[in-house]
């Protein structure tokens, strides 16, 4: 495992090889990627993004390479060299169908993993090995193994947010996209959804044939949010349509106008068109659609993944430079992971009932 804590070396090594200063005139040469988020990236700060820019879309026809970045990455890498873009689940359906050699995930290290697990034949990379996440650390195999015996015979539906070892033990994976379609597709009276209490709860409410038990994990960006704060904001601004990520706690997503996935609030938003949004999520989820929508002001509080931003430009540049980091998933484990991501991917093509 590498940890980029010294970046020192680093970026000496890029330094001997790109010119990388901010430069105008690669920000000139860029301009029509830059409109794609002019709106929240100054022209000021893209001169210094370009030169990253055009070294990594340089590498990666070198080779061979994809870049697949989720929704909460910043809109530099996210408009500037993203091949893929989606949440969890689109990304998921997209690491199956690259036909390059190499992928850098660009988003946390369970969707690393997932990526190499349906693509056990191809490089895997993803720029920080630090980059995790608060629900995949809070649920072992271990934890499964509980659940199981606590709820006899019921399936586990675990959320992508998992390791690899976690997905292995599990009957299927869902995403926030899906877990409602997911859940309701099991035979078993009661099933058990891990980690994400939140998601499971709001999804409860979704499928009340259902009894639904979960694991007590949450993700450190949505559980901070609370139907206080929505409150007070609304009263302070009651034109503005409040949209809640499903990962948020059940009275957080009561208050809201719309409650979805990161690729639901996307659409949503697009759809809908209000004129005040405030996008109850990561903070990168309204800087990247915001100049795709001039129209839609865009408000109110948000919170940064810690994790998310860890995935940089320049550790992009290294990752493909270097070859480094690549993610590898023993082949037992991979194996039975994979029926889990298979069958949600399988079930999600599926119309709902």
């Amino acid at each position: 495992m590498t940890l980029l804590t010294d970046l020192s070396p680093m970026r000496a090594e890029l330094a001997r090889h790109y010119d990388l200063r901010p430069s105008m005139q690669a920000a000139e040469a860029t301009r029509d990627i830059h409109a794609r988020m002019a709106r929240v990236v100054p022209l000021a700060d893209w001169a210094r993004h370009a030169p990253y820019v055009l070294a990594i879309n340089r590498l990666k026809a070198e080779r061979n390479a994809v870049i697949l970045a989720h929704n909460y990455m910043t809109p530099d890498i996210f408009h500037g060299v993203a091949d893929v873009v989606g949440d969890s689940l689109q990304l998921a359906v997209k690491a199956v169908e690259v036909q390059a050699d190499v992928i850098v995930q660009c988003g946390v290290h369970f969707m690393a993993e997932t990526s190499k697990i349906l693509n056990p034949g191809k490089t895997v990379l993803i720029p920080d090995m630090g980059a995790g996440c608060s629900l995949a650390e809070s649920i072992t195999p271990d934890g499964i193994a509980q659940m199981r015996a606590q709820y006899p015979g019921a399936p586990v539906v675990s959320y992508v947010n998992t390791t690899a070892a976690v997905k292995a033990a599990s009957d299927i994976c869902c995403t926030s996209s899906n877990a409602a379609q997911i859940v309701a597709a099991m035979e078993s009276d009661t099933v058990i959804m891990t980690p994400d209490q939140y998601l499971a709860q709001n999804v409860a409410r979704q499928v009340p044939g259902k009894r639904v038990v979960w694991w007590e994990g949450s993700c450190i960006v949505h559980e901070r949010f609370s139907a206080a704060d929505l409150r007070d904001f609304r009263s302070f601004q009651p034109d503005t349509t409040i949209i809640a990520h499903p990962e948020c706690p059940p009275d957080v997503v009561a208050e809201a106008d719309f409650s979805g996935s990161t690729a639901g609030i996307i659409d949503f938003v697009h759809r809908m068109r209000p004129a005040k949004a405030l996008l109850v999520t990561e903070c990168s989820m309204a800087s990247n659609i915001a100049d795709e929508l001039p129209e839609v002001e865009f408000v109110g509080p948000c919170n940064m993944c810690p994790y998310m931003k860890m995935i940089t430009l320049e550790k992009v540049l290294w990752s493909l430079h270097s070859m480094t980091t690549p993610v590898e998933v023993e082949p037992e484990i991979a194996a039975r992971a994979r029926i889990a991501v298979q069958r949600m991917i399988d079930l999600s093509r599926k119309p709902a009932a």
